[in-house]
Protein backbone atom coordinates (compact mmCIF):
# COMPACT_ATOMS: atom_id res chain seq x y z
CA UNK A 1 0.00 0.00 0.00
CA UNK A 2 1.57 3.27 -1.07
CA UNK A 3 -1.02 5.97 -0.43
CA UNK A 4 -3.66 6.30 2.29
CA UNK A 5 -5.92 9.33 2.60
CA UNK A 6 -8.42 9.32 5.43
CA UNK A 7 -10.86 11.52 7.31
CA UNK A 8 -11.41 10.51 10.92
CA UNK A 9 -14.41 11.69 12.96
CA UNK A 10 -15.07 14.82 10.90
CA UNK A 11 -17.77 13.68 8.47
CA UNK A 12 -21.38 13.86 9.75
CA UNK A 13 -22.17 10.29 8.62
CA UNK A 14 -18.88 8.42 8.81
CA UNK A 15 -16.44 7.82 11.65
CA UNK A 16 -13.88 6.95 9.03
CA UNK A 17 -13.57 7.63 5.31
CA UNK A 18 -10.47 5.96 3.89
CA UNK A 19 -9.19 5.81 0.32
CA UNK A 20 -6.07 3.81 -0.53
CA UNK A 21 -3.89 2.81 -3.46
CA UNK A 22 -1.70 -0.26 -3.44
CA UNK A 23 1.34 -0.03 -5.73
CA UNK A 24 3.20 -3.22 -6.61
CA UNK A 25 4.89 -5.09 -9.43
CA UNK A 26 2.27 -6.49 -11.79
CA UNK A 27 3.85 -9.94 -11.76
CA UNK A 28 3.52 -10.40 -7.98
CA UNK A 29 0.68 -12.88 -7.31
CA UNK A 30 -2.21 -11.24 -5.49
CA UNK A 31 -5.75 -12.08 -4.44
CA UNK A 32 -8.34 -9.31 -4.54
CA UNK A 33 -10.33 -8.42 -1.43
CA UNK A 34 -12.41 -11.30 -0.13
CA UNK A 35 -13.32 -12.95 3.16
CA UNK A 36 -10.46 -15.22 4.16
CA UNK A 37 -11.21 -18.92 4.41
CA UNK A 38 -8.76 -19.28 7.33
CA UNK A 39 -10.19 -16.22 9.14
CA UNK A 40 -13.82 -15.72 8.00
CA UNK A 41 -14.25 -12.46 9.88
CA UNK A 42 -11.45 -10.81 7.84
CA UNK A 43 -12.13 -9.00 4.56
CA UNK A 44 -8.88 -8.08 2.85
CA UNK A 45 -6.73 -8.49 -0.20
CA UNK A 46 -3.91 -10.98 0.09
CA UNK A 47 -0.34 -11.23 -1.09
CA UNK A 48 0.04 -14.78 -2.39
CA UNK A 49 3.81 -14.80 -1.87
CA UNK A 50 3.92 -14.14 1.88
CA UNK A 51 0.18 -14.57 2.72
CA UNK A 52 -0.03 -11.14 4.34
CA UNK A 53 -2.10 -8.11 3.39
CA UNK A 54 -1.85 -4.37 2.88
CA UNK A 55 -5.37 -3.33 3.92
CA UNK A 56 -8.36 -4.99 5.53
CA UNK A 57 -11.31 -4.80 7.89
CA UNK A 58 -13.30 -7.27 9.96
CA UNK A 59 -17.00 -7.78 10.54
CA UNK A 60 -16.56 -6.27 14.02
CA UNK A 61 -14.91 -3.06 12.82
CA UNK A 62 -11.20 -3.74 13.19
CA UNK A 63 -9.07 -2.10 10.48
CA UNK A 64 -5.41 -2.23 9.52
CA UNK A 65 -3.25 -0.89 6.70
CA UNK A 66 0.48 -0.83 6.02
CA UNK A 67 2.75 1.10 3.67
CA UNK A 68 6.44 0.61 3.00
CA UNK A 69 8.94 3.24 4.16
CA UNK A 70 11.04 4.31 1.19
CA UNK A 71 14.76 4.05 1.92
CA UNK A 72 16.91 2.09 -0.54
CA UNK A 73 19.72 1.80 2.02
CA UNK A 74 17.74 0.36 4.92
CA UNK A 75 18.37 -3.17 6.22
CA UNK A 76 15.93 -5.86 5.13
CA UNK A 77 13.77 -7.32 7.87
CA UNK A 78 13.30 -11.03 8.48
CA UNK A 79 9.50 -10.88 8.76
CA UNK A 80 7.02 -9.79 6.05
CA UNK A 81 5.35 -6.46 6.72
CA UNK A 82 2.08 -7.87 5.44
CA UNK A 83 1.84 -9.91 8.64
CA UNK A 84 1.30 -6.69 10.58
CA UNK A 85 -2.11 -6.26 8.96
CA UNK A 86 -3.25 -9.87 9.15
CA UNK A 87 -2.14 -10.34 12.76
CA UNK A 88 -4.17 -7.38 13.97
CA UNK A 89 -7.27 -8.32 12.00
CA UNK A 90 -7.21 -11.89 13.30
CA UNK A 91 -6.42 -10.87 16.87
CA UNK A 92 -8.23 -9.44 19.87
CA UNK A 93 -5.65 -7.01 21.28
CA UNK A 94 -6.70 -3.41 21.65
CA UNK A 95 -5.14 -0.86 19.30
CA UNK A 96 -2.65 0.28 21.93
CA UNK A 97 -1.80 -3.23 23.08
CA UNK A 98 -1.11 -4.37 19.55
CA UNK A 99 1.04 -1.40 18.56
CA UNK A 100 3.05 -1.68 21.77
CA UNK A 101 3.83 -5.30 20.86
CA UNK A 102 4.77 -4.26 17.33
CA UNK A 103 7.03 -1.54 18.69
CA UNK A 104 8.90 -4.12 20.76
CA UNK A 105 9.61 -6.24 17.67
CA UNK A 106 9.97 -3.43 15.13
CA UNK A 107 13.54 -4.32 14.19
CA UNK A 108 12.26 -7.56 12.62
CA UNK A 109 10.71 -5.63 9.71
CA UNK A 110 11.94 -3.55 6.81
CA UNK A 111 10.75 0.06 7.22
CA UNK A 112 6.97 0.39 7.49
CA UNK A 113 4.06 2.63 8.42
CA UNK A 114 1.18 0.90 10.20
CA UNK A 115 -2.34 2.22 10.75
CA UNK A 116 -4.69 0.23 13.00
CA UNK A 117 -8.16 1.03 14.29
CA UNK A 118 -11.05 -0.46 16.19
CA UNK A 119 -14.49 0.88 15.31
CA UNK A 120 -16.70 -1.24 17.53
CA UNK A 121 -20.25 -0.20 18.49
CA UNK A 122 -19.21 1.51 21.73
CA UNK A 123 -15.94 3.18 20.79
CA UNK A 124 -13.62 4.24 18.01
CA UNK A 125 -9.84 4.36 18.21
CA UNK A 126 -7.27 4.89 15.47
CA UNK A 127 -3.50 4.90 15.87
CA UNK A 128 -0.28 4.96 13.87
CA UNK A 129 3.20 3.55 14.30
CA UNK A 130 6.30 3.48 12.14
CA UNK A 131 9.55 1.69 12.89
CA UNK A 132 11.21 4.74 11.34
CA UNK A 133 9.39 7.15 13.66
CA UNK A 134 9.25 7.96 17.36
CA UNK A 135 6.59 5.83 19.01
CA UNK A 136 2.89 5.06 18.88
CA UNK A 137 0.58 7.95 18.02
CA UNK A 138 -3.11 7.86 18.96
CA UNK A 139 -4.86 9.96 16.33
CA UNK A 140 -7.30 12.78 16.98
CA UNK A 141 -10.11 13.76 14.63
CA UNK A 142 -8.77 15.15 11.36
CA UNK A 143 -7.68 14.54 7.78
CA UNK A 144 -4.48 12.59 7.28
CA UNK A 145 -2.24 11.40 4.47
CA UNK A 146 0.28 8.58 4.45
CA UNK A 147 2.57 7.45 1.66
CA UNK A 148 6.08 5.99 1.91
CA UNK A 149 7.37 8.40 4.51
CA UNK A 150 6.08 9.24 8.00
CA UNK A 151 2.44 10.21 8.54
CA UNK A 152 1.57 13.58 6.95
CA UNK A 153 5.03 14.07 5.44
CA UNK A 154 4.26 16.77 2.84
CA UNK A 155 4.98 14.86 -0.35
CA UNK A 156 3.00 16.41 -3.24
CA UNK A 157 0.44 13.60 -3.56
CA UNK A 158 -0.15 13.63 0.19
CA UNK A 159 -0.66 17.40 0.32
CA UNK A 160 -2.91 17.50 -2.74
CA UNK A 161 -4.75 14.37 -1.70
CA UNK A 162 -5.58 15.77 1.73
CA UNK A 163 -6.83 19.01 0.20
CA UNK A 164 -9.07 17.15 -2.23
CA UNK A 165 -10.35 14.81 0.46
CA UNK A 166 -11.27 17.81 2.61
CA UNK A 167 -13.38 19.15 -0.27
CA UNK A 168 -15.14 15.80 -0.65
CA UNK A 169 -15.91 15.67 3.07
CA UNK A 170 -17.29 19.21 3.01
CA UNK A 171 -19.49 18.80 -0.07
CA UNK A 172 -20.74 15.22 0.21
CA UNK A 173 -22.95 14.53 3.21
CA UNK A 174 -24.20 11.27 1.67
CA UNK A 175 -20.79 10.31 0.33
CA UNK A 176 -20.58 7.35 -2.03
CA UNK A 177 -17.27 5.65 -2.89
CA UNK A 178 -17.22 7.24 -6.37
CA UNK A 179 -15.61 10.62 -5.58
CA UNK A 180 -13.01 8.84 -3.46
CA UNK A 181 -12.13 6.51 -6.32
CA UNK A 182 -11.81 9.51 -8.63
CA UNK A 183 -9.50 11.14 -6.09
CA UNK A 184 -7.19 8.13 -6.07
CA UNK A 185 -6.87 7.88 -9.86
CA UNK A 186 -5.06 11.15 -10.51
CA UNK A 187 -2.08 10.17 -12.63
CA UNK A 188 -0.21 13.47 -13.06
CA UNK A 189 3.33 13.56 -11.64
CA UNK A 190 4.43 16.44 -9.43
CA UNK A 191 6.69 19.22 -10.62
CA UNK A 192 10.35 18.40 -10.07
CA UNK A 193 10.83 21.25 -7.61
CA UNK A 194 8.36 19.61 -5.21
CA UNK A 195 9.77 16.09 -5.36
CA UNK A 196 11.30 14.50 -2.26
CA UNK A 197 14.82 13.09 -2.30
CA UNK A 198 14.65 9.53 -1.03
CA UNK A 199 17.72 8.12 -2.75
CA UNK A 200 16.06 6.55 -5.81
CA UNK A 201 16.92 9.19 -8.42
CA UNK A 202 14.94 11.97 -10.06
CA UNK A 203 13.26 9.87 -12.77
CA UNK A 204 11.82 7.37 -10.31
CA UNK A 205 10.83 10.12 -7.87
CA UNK A 206 8.89 11.73 -10.72
CA UNK A 207 7.09 8.50 -11.66
CA UNK A 208 6.21 7.64 -8.08
CA UNK A 209 4.95 11.16 -7.29
CA UNK A 210 1.64 10.50 -9.03
CA UNK A 211 -1.30 9.33 -6.98
CA UNK A 212 -2.07 6.61 -9.54
CA UNK A 213 1.09 5.01 -10.96
CA UNK A 214 1.45 3.33 -14.34
CA UNK A 215 4.66 1.84 -15.78
CA UNK A 216 5.25 -1.26 -17.95
CA UNK A 217 6.12 -3.45 -14.94
CA UNK A 218 4.95 -1.62 -11.80
CA UNK A 219 1.97 0.46 -10.82
CA UNK A 220 -1.23 0.88 -8.85
CA UNK A 221 -2.73 -2.58 -8.57
CA UNK A 222 -5.91 -1.60 -6.73
CA UNK A 223 -7.80 1.32 -5.22
CA UNK A 224 -9.87 0.70 -2.10
CA UNK A 225 -12.48 2.73 -0.25
CA UNK A 226 -13.64 1.95 3.28
CA UNK A 227 -16.54 3.82 4.88
CA UNK A 228 -17.38 3.17 8.53
CA UNK A 229 -20.53 4.91 9.73
CA UNK A 230 -21.63 6.18 13.11
CA UNK A 231 -24.41 3.60 12.76
CA UNK A 232 -21.61 0.96 12.69
CA UNK A 233 -22.17 0.13 9.02
CA UNK A 234 -19.05 -0.92 7.11
CA UNK A 235 -18.61 -0.63 3.35
CA UNK A 236 -15.52 -1.92 1.55
CA UNK A 237 -15.19 -1.16 -2.18
CA UNK A 238 -12.29 -2.10 -4.41
CA UNK A 239 -11.23 -1.49 -8.00
CA UNK A 240 -8.42 -3.69 -9.34
CA UNK A 241 -6.11 -2.74 -12.21
CA UNK A 242 -3.69 -4.48 -14.52
CA UNK A 243 -2.39 -3.33 -17.93
CA UNK A 244 -3.75 -6.47 -19.60
CA UNK A 245 -7.31 -6.35 -18.23
CA UNK A 246 -10.12 -3.89 -17.76
CA UNK A 247 -10.86 -2.33 -14.38
CA UNK A 248 -12.72 -4.65 -12.01
CA UNK A 249 -14.99 -3.43 -9.20
CA UNK A 250 -16.25 -5.19 -6.08
CA UNK A 251 -18.30 -3.75 -3.22
CA UNK A 252 -18.95 -5.47 0.09
CA UNK A 253 -21.50 -4.24 2.61
CA UNK A 254 -20.41 -5.95 5.84
CA UNK A 255 -23.02 -4.67 8.28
Amino acid sequence: MCLLLFAYKIHPKYKLMLAANRDEFYERPTASAQFWTDAPQVLAGRDLVQSGSWLGVTRTGRLAAVTNFRDPNQPKGAVSRGNLVGDFLRGTDSVSEYLNKVENTAENYTGFNLLVGDFGPEHAELAYFSNRGTGVKILDAGIYGLSNALLDTPWPKVVQGKENLAKIVEKNVECSPNPLFELMQTSFPAEDKYLPETGIGLERERILSACFIETPIYGTRCSSVILIGYDNSISFSEASFHPSVDRMNETFQII
